[in-house]
């Protein structure tokens, strides 16, 4: 076994966000304003022209507003520091402010396809000129509300929810004035529920990828662009270090990765220097910057390639062995079942 120093320690926890949590409060809160006030207008003209496009966006429109109100408490929760049994804070009371986004869409999907489909086989008759006139307004509205939000920092999944609510009802509102057009000068009474369809697809869209990216935050796969295989040879590879095992990437909150490891080096290596150049290649290629490791040295009888752990978990990421001149990358076992 190797000598066992351990040189495990947390490093660089700064995580500075783009916008601070107080603008993006202000531009959610002008936003939820907005569609608050045209919500209430639509639904009393949606139901005098027996629209289901426009109850649709109403509908839509009160999820929008539920999920800015649920965006703002999230920030607000992820902003207290960490303390007790919380030892990262409540940061991803986000991620679950943009799962609970991503699963109204794919409900509301459900219902709006139901009952779309259902009035394709009876149209009801509506009032074109309310349906147009109402969902010419309602652009506008959603196209400021739309603006107010991505002025905040959509880097969080969060906002990232709440801006596709809003984003998803302005594309329902082109679809809802399309079909009062239709219906009020071609009298296509179905060209109500056919918006009301292309509005659930586009919904389903954006639920689906609030699922299914919250969902990988939640399961701690390790974020888009970073390849713990890649970064494990890499690390692998430095001067000095042998083994590199126990390699975890993941996620706190939507861009806050985190990476734990633990690092072997060679038998009378200085390990402090290796544990520098292993965070300052974390932190240069792959803007690493909260990091957990573990460094160890090999023991004077242990060969290269010898596991330092008996059961270690995980890949284990070797450095290449010199052989006649060449370099023969040795590969690691993988983890057994």
């Amino acid at each position: 076994m190797g000598e066992g120093h351990g040189h495990g320690q947390g490093h660089g926890h700064g995580h500075g966000h783009a916008l601070s949590a107080d603008t993006d409060r202000k531009w959610l809160g002008i936003a939820l304003a907005l569609i608050l006030a045209f919500m209430a207008a639509e639904v009393v003209v949606g139901f005098i022209a027996g629209s289901l496009a426009l109850i649709s966006d109403a509908g839509h429109m009160l999820t929008d507003a539920a999920a800015i109100a649920l965006a703002l408490v999230a920030i607000r929760l992820s902003a207290r520091p960490a303390r007790g049994h919380f030892t990262f804070g409540l940061k991803r009371v986000e991620i679950l402010s943009a799962q609970v986004n991503g699963i109204t869409l794919l409900l509301l999907t459900a219902f709006f396809v139901v009952e779309g489909i259902r009035r394709l086989i009876e149209p009801p008759e509506v009032e074109g000129a309310l349906v147009l006139i109402t969902a010419l307004v309602g652009i506008v509205v959603n196209l400021a509300a739309t603006w107010c939000i991505s002025k905040a920092n959509r880097a969080s999944l969060n906002v990232e929810g709440a801006f596709q609510h809003v984003l998803n009802d302005l594309y329902a509102f082109i679809a809802t004035a399309v079909a009062g057009a239709a219906v009020l000068w071609f009298g296509f009474a179905r060209a109500d529920a056919i918006a009301a369809l292309i509005v659930a697809a586009l919904m389903a869209k954006a639920g689906w990828g609030l699922v299914r990216d919250s969902g990988r935050i939640f399961l701690e796969a390790s974020p888009a662009g970073l390849d713990p295989d890649v970064i494990g040879s890499e690390l692998a590879a430095l001067p000095d270090v042998t083994q590199v095992h126990d390699l975890h990437i993941w996620e706190i909150t939507s861009g806050q990765p985190a990476l734990s490891a633990h690092v072997i080096v060679r038998h009378g290596a200085d390990c402090h220097r290796a544990q520098t150049a292993v965070e300052q290649l974390l932190h240069d290629r792959h803007d690493l910057t909260h990091t957990t490791l573990q460094v160890d040295h090999c023991g004077p009888d242990q060969q290269i390639g010898a596991d330092h752990c008996r059961d270690p978990h995980g890949k284990i990421h070797e450095a290449p062995v010199a052989v006649d001149n060449d370099v023969l990358v040795v590969p690691g076992p993988e983890k057994q079942p």
